[in-house]
């Protein structure tokens, strides 16, 4: 998948007054505890399982994603498909201010036919992509707070 031909949806970003180790554990601990496998199984997820190393590396996978690349010193891409979307979130952190790390989360995707165009909605319209993103990034940051 070419994860730059993927249109940009949105991002958004959190501080943890943290390193970047514990955040880059933080990551994949709460993507562990997160995703459940009920959702992708009801959209036909590529990826159903949680498998492979821990913290996440190639090939790692969690239901409804698989990583790509993950670079410890600051990014771990994901991507996946179902039924309705091709996806990928990428997860980007680097060093802040008085020792704390910016995390950003970038959501791509496309949404094929009109089954697609009808998810997109439900998604992006009620504001339920933004709300389970910002879930994700506060739970990785207070995680990584607690690792420190």
């Amino acid at each position: 998948m070419e994860i730059a031909a993927l249109p940009h949806i949105d991002e958004h970003a959190t501080v943890a007054a943290a390193p970047a180790e514990a955040v880059r554990r933080a990551v994949g601990e709460v993507l562990d505890r997160s995703l459940g496998s009920g959702l992708g199984r009801l959209l036909g997820c590529a990826d159903r399982t949680s498998s492979g190393p821990r913290p996440p590396a190639e090939g790692s996978t969690f239901p409804g994603f698989r990583v790509v690349r993950a670079a410890p010193g600051g990014e771990l891409v994901l991507v996946g498909r179902h039924h309705f979307s091709t996806y990928a979130l990428i997860f980007r952190w680097e060093e802040a201010a008085a020792g704390g790390t910016r995390l950003r989360a970038e959501t791509r995707a496309r949404f094929p036919g009109p089954g697609g165009a009808l998810y997109r909605l439900l998604l992006m319209r009620t504001g339920a992509h933004a709300v389970a993103t910002g879930r994700l990034l506060a739970a990785i940051r207070e995680r990584a707070e607690r690792l420190r």
